[in-house]
Parts: structure tokens; C-alpha cells; sequence
């Protein structure tokens, strides 16, 4: 059973050193499936609006890192309340901030084109390697 409220609130949330907020984020990923009903090996990433809508271009779930649980779990929290996806990629239909964000699942060219922070570019860069790394 999944938690249906988003948290709110700072108190909890983790600083470095300089004082600067800890986040964390998640790229939710699935394989496209086939014409004939199978699962192929094309990526197709989850990419979600900010809550000030798509105009502000689209990124990956993240936010803070709080200090009672770790970076999995703030990882994962992250993933359900802004994209309603868990674990395994289940995605669900209600999750707690659906009524201000929209979802799109996309190819990751797509998604590079769409992301708005360098370090979104990244990290999908690095997935997409990895992917093609264990295919070959």
C-alpha cells in the first residue's frame, strides 16, 4: 500500500556542510513493447511537468532528501508522490500530486530534448550508456 499524501515542510530535509539543500531524484524507466505484444529492448523514460506546468519545461521526479530515511527510500518517495510510479515501474493511477503535474512516458532522444536542467541531461546520458553497454 502506497502513501497518498505528499510531504510537505523543511524540517526534516538534509544540508551539506555550505548549508545547500540535499536532493535526491529518479529516472523511472520501462522497455517499449512491441507491435506483437512482446516487451523489445527500445528505453522509454518517464519524464513529468513542474508544478507551474509544462512551460517550465519537463524533468525527472526529484526533491529532498530528509533525514529519516535513506537515499533509496527519498528516491523512491520522490518517484510516487510526483510521478505515481513504484519499485518495479507500477504506475498508478492516482498518486498524491497528480492534480499539478502531467506524465508522459517517452523515448530518451525525446526526453533529452525536453529536460530542462544540464544535469537531467546527464544522468539520462548515463542510463542510456549503461543500457547499451549490457546489450552489446
Amino acid at each position: 500500500m502506497a502513501c497518498l499524501v505528499a510531504r510537505s515542510g523543511r524540517e526534516l530535509q538534509r544540508y551539506d556542510n555550505l548549508g545547500r539543500r540535499q536532493v535526491v531524484g529518479c529516472i523511472p524507466y520501462r522497455f517499449k513493447n512491441c507491435s506483437d505484444g512482446s516487451v523489445g529492448d527500445e528505453l522509454e523514460v518517464l519524464v513529468i511537468t513542474s508544478q507551474k506546468g509544462q512551460a517550465r519545461g519537463m524533468m525527472f521526479p526529484k526533491g529532498g532528501w530528509e533525514l529519516d530515511e535513506s537515499v533509496e527510500e527519498a528516491a523512491s518517495r520522490e518517484s510516487l508522490e510526483e510521478a505515481g510510479v513504484l519499485g518495479n515501474v507500477e504506475q498508478l493511477d492516482l498518486w498524491p500530486e497528480k492534480n499539478v503535474r502531467q506524465r508522459i512516458w517517452m523515448a530518451v532522444d525525446e526526453a533529452r530534448e525536453v529536460c530542462r536542467d544540464w544535469w537531467m541531461k546527464e544522468a539520462l546520458d548515463i542510463l542510456a550508456e549503461r543500457h547499451t553497454s549490457l546489450q552489446q
